[in-house]
């Protein structure tokens, strides 16, 4: 055998052991990617149904946030009437029952300066109202006697 020959069968031999492994390589790419198509049919066929199910959870949570919505609304609306009628009331009766208690309280200081005797009205009149206020405190059209007054302050 000549040179030649030897060489010719040396490249033979890595041509089939280069095709070998290229064979080799490509079987087990080949696996791969069935294996890879099989996993995204499964996480297809798993997914479809997950995402139908988030879509579906998605518009439920949409409804009730519109049913909450209106709920705010309707309470805002609520609010702002009864605020308005507070202030009706405050300014309709509020003034008037200030002006009642104030002519009731000048009524009862009338009625008490009545049976005091004008010549010695200042100095009487001090102790008197020292002594009125020390027995009794007015409390919007009534009269509470000092011993109450002084439970409520110990």
């Amino acid at each position: 055998m000549s040179g030649g020959e030897v060489a010719g069968i040396l490249v033979a031999v890595f041509w089939a052991i280069l095709v070998s492994f290229l064979a080799v390589v490509l079987v087990r790419l080949a696996q791969t990617l069935k294996a890879t198509t099989k996993l995204v049919a499964d996480v297809t066929d798993q997914a479809v149904p997950l995402l139908a199910d988030a879509s579906d959870a998605v518009r439920s949570a949409q409804t009730q946030l519109d049913r909450v919505d209106a709920i705010a609304s309707d309470v805002q609306e609520v609010t702002s009437n009864a605020s308005a009628l507070s202030t009706t009331v405050a300014s309709t009766f509020g003034g008037p029952l200030v002006k009642v208690a104030a002519f009731g309280y000048g009524v009862r200081r009338a009625i008490g300066r009545k049976g005091a005797a004008p010549a010695d009205a200042p100095a009487r009149e001090s102790r008197r109202q020292r002594s009125d206020e020390a027995r009794h405190t007015v409390i919007v059209g009534r009269t509470v006697p000092s011993a109450r007054r002084s439970k409520r302050k110990g």
